[in-house]
């Protein structure tokens, strides 16, 4: 009988023993996947760095690529413009193969969440091939590339899009009243007021800065329309079917002065209507910060949108578990891989014959536009979402309302 006892009360050890481990292996699994999105980060953000060093630099201090031959006479095809195509087509390469051997991907105990988080050394061989390939395609390859990269940026700006607003509406959620939580109310009143505060000051900024002659009718229009979308967020946030307060519209116009303001600054510095010539020259210490920052913005963008995948998911009440991956990395890659394209339009300013200037980047009236539509469209989707449960909500009233005289 104690035998038995003892026995089983092994068994019951060995399987208690075997959980704690499977508990621990799944703790570092998570570790080990959520740091890999920073080390993925940090590919993304030196490849950044190198399609800069071959736009601006590469020509002077890579002679020897002269002698590739996709690379054409003195090696122009592979500087430049075309340069910053080829790493960017390098860089997307990486991300797809890393894509389609990660799609499917649920849990931690699979192989494939290893390949994600672990085998650096393998993916740094990868990556140097992926990167060398381009340079020996064809240049009338490398255009095609470029048009397609266009349409890729454009789905990325999207997607940034679409995670923006939708971190803008948790944030609401989290800050809105409720029985419990007044301090929560009372923060959410003073970030809302600061917010709107800051958009109202960007604006005259905008006006004093870049609107200041009657002859600068553009960016008076970009400025003016841009605070007419200000006031109809606020108005429809405050209106009483809706109801949403005015945190979330705050943020969203902060964000809308914030994409104007680029979208001015992206105007050619010769013709830009400023009341001080900001430009000194390519190198100073100015353009540089601003281009780092650039930079560093491309990045964090890639990986705030790669690890928000559930904000695109269909259902919202899926179970997860303890063994589940905590992004989805299909999706993480798929987002970089587009971020690729969207680095490369950047660069060259979204035309495929453009020369940039040195430390310079999305600079240009294609520039501009792009980033004036973007702002339009965002404001038109959040005003979307404010008014949407209102008119699906009298849609049902009126099916109600039509049944019942039919009945």
């Amino acid at each position: 009988m104690s035998a038995s006892e003892g026995e089983a009360h092994i068994i019951h050890f060995s399987d208690g023993s075997l959980e704690e481990v499977n508990k621990v292996d799944y703790e570092v699994e998570r570790k080990k996947s959520l740091h890999a999105r920073y080390y993925y980060g940090i590919v993304f953000f030196i490849m950044n760095l190198v399609a800069w060093f071959f736009r601006d630099y590469g020509q002077t201090i890579l002679p020897w690529i002269h002698y590739i031959k996709a690379c054409g006479n003195e090696g122009e095809d592979c500087f430049h413009s075309l340069g910053v195509l080829r790493v960017s087509l390098g860089c997307f390469l990486f991300f797809l193969v890393m894509f389609a051997t990660t799609v499917k991907t649920r849990k931690l105990c699979e192989g494939r969440n290893s390949w994600h988080s672990r085998w650096w050394e393998l993916k740094a061989v990868l990556l140097l091939l992926s990167v060398t390939l381009p340079f020996f395609i064809p240049s009338q390859f490398v255009q095609i590339y470029g048009e397609i990269a266009r349409i890729g940026a454009g789905i990325f700006l999207l997607l940034q899009l679409v995670s923006v607003i939708h971190f803008i509406m948790w944030w609401n959620k989290y800050w809105t009243a409720d029985e419990e939580t007044k301090e929560r109310c009372s923060f959410g009143l003073v970030m809302s007021t600061l917010f709107y505060v800051c958009a109202i000051c960007g604006i005259v900024y905008m006006y004093a800065s870049y609107a200041s002659k009657s002859s600068c009718s553009l960016n008076i229009f970009f400025i003016t329309w841009t605070a007419i979308l200000l006031a109809v967020m606020m108005v429809i946030s405050l209106n009483s079917k809706v109801n949403r307060g005015l945190l979330s519209s705050g943020i969203m116009a902060c964000y809308i002065v914030f994409l104007c303001w680029c979208a001015i600054r992206s105007e050619p510095a010769t013709i830009r209507c400023e009341t001080k010539n900001q430009e000194n020259g390519n190198g100073s210490w100015i353009t540089i910060l601003g281009f780092l920052i650039a930079i560093f913005a491309i990045v964090l963008a890639a990986v705030s949108t790669g690890i928000d995948s559930k904000c695109f998911q269909f259902s919202k009440n899926k179970v997860e578990n303890e063994d589940d991956i905590p992004y989805n990395y299909g999706f993480f890659h798929m987002v970089f891989s587009l971020g690729a394209m969207y680095f490369a339009m950047l660069f060259i300013s979204w035309d495929l014959n453009n020369s940039p200037r040195k430390w310079s980047i999305d600079v240009g009236w294609i520039s501009t536009w792009v980033k004036v539509l973007n702002e339009w469209f965002a404001a038109t989707i959040y005003i979307w979402m404010l008014i949407s449960p209102v008119v699906r909500q009298n849609k049902v009233m009126d099916n109600h309302t039509t049944a019942s005289i039919h009945a």
